[in-house]
């Protein structure tokens, strides 16, 4: 049987469909993150990478037993973050912020993004969401 390129096309689109959700959640996943907990570190803002595939804030505490500790914040995808009114310059090196994190299940000094509060303006952003 001699299938058209038409129904070629359409089978190896399917085909794609389907194999996707996985793959994608395979990449998405966050289960190095403890969503059970919320830890809130207070400090400076020493970087801000807006890059693919997930932006990522350095922040160096600035009291408490951690003080000096870098902690590393995972966010989603500099595009995401741009449909919900994130720029690349929404936070800069030298901001003061308060930023809630589910913190990475190994105990290393990092987390998955909850939100923060820019300390000087006192702007809060939720999940990419200003407010």
């Amino acid at each position: 049987m001699i299938l058209s390129r038409a129904t070629m096309s359409a089978a190896a689109a399917l085909g794609l469909a389907l194999a996707m959700p996985a793959a994608g959640q395979a990449h998405h996943s966050f289960a190095m993150f403890d969503a059970t907990k919320t830890v809130t570190v207070t400090g400076t803002v020493k970087q801000f990478n807006w890059t693919n595939p997930h932006v990522f804030i350095w922040v160096v505490p600035n009291a408490g037993p951690v003080a000096d500790d870098q902690w590393s914040v995972e966010l989603t995808s500099p595009g995401n973050l741009g449909r919900l009114g994130w720029t690349r310059t929404t936070l800069k090196p030298g901001d003061k912020i308060s930023i809630d994190l589910h913190p990475l299940r190994d105990g290393a000094h990092g987390g998955g993004f909850v939100q923060l509060t820019i300390l000087e303006t006192g702007q809060v952003i939720k999940n990419g969401r200003s407010g």
